[in-house]
């Protein structure tokens, strides 16, 4: 399984805190006994936008391993590339076996493929749902700024909303980075 990072355009640091919080989940739960790859897209500013891009990434970093199932978790504007990544992977014949948006506030999100939304805040959480989601999504709660939810989901508190993937929340709040643990470890298993 290959877990594809897709960040927004903001400092490369804050990616890196993200993807050494992930790393964190992965190594020390049963997903890193299946060997989890972890890539992280280095596109910047505009180029977080195109999907031909992304694209390009994943065939040279997969070698052209279409056999390969793709989790896509991108943030903010690295959302609206993405998703066209994910759809263009799945047409040349690649599986998408999730795709987790991060504050991608005002971007449709549709696809043949389990979608998850978290935000920063309800209002992003409720108005980006009108615009697709999956079932199983998280919102910050407190509010946090948008950028904290990518640099330290582990800090991030919330709620876990419309559970119906079998596995039921925990009772209160969960961090933003137990929820992507439960999504990972479902993915994983499946």
């Amino acid at each position: 399984m290959s877990i594809i990072i897709c960040p927004g355009i903001h400092e490369p640091e804050l990616t890196e805190s993200f993807r050494v919080g992930l790393l964190d989940i992965v190594c020390n739960s049963a997903i890193a006994r299946n060997s989890a790859n972890i890539l992280v897209y280095p596109g910047k500013d505009v180029l977080v936008l195109s999907a031909l891009h992304i694209l390009q990434f994943l065939r040279e970093r997969l070698s052209n391993s279409l056999e390969s199932p793709i989790i896509f978790i991108s943030f903010s504007a690295g959302v609206v590339g993405a998703i066209g990544a994910a759809h263009l992977w799945q047409l040349l014949g690649g599986r998408v076996k999730a795709f987790i948006a991060i504050d991608g506030w005002g971007v449709p999100l549709q696809g043949n493929f389990p979608i998850h939304r978290m935000s920063h805040d309800y209002f992003t959480h409720w108005s980006s749902c009108l615009l697709g989601s999956g079932q199983n999504n998280f919102y910050a709660e407190p509010v946090v700024d948008h950028l904290s939810i990518w640099r330290s989901p582990q800090t991030v508190q919330g709620c876990w909303v419309d559970s119906t993937m079998g596995i039921f929340p925990p009772k209160g709040h969960l961090t933003a980075a137990e929820f992507l643990y439960i999504l990972l470890k479902r993915y994983e298993a499946n």
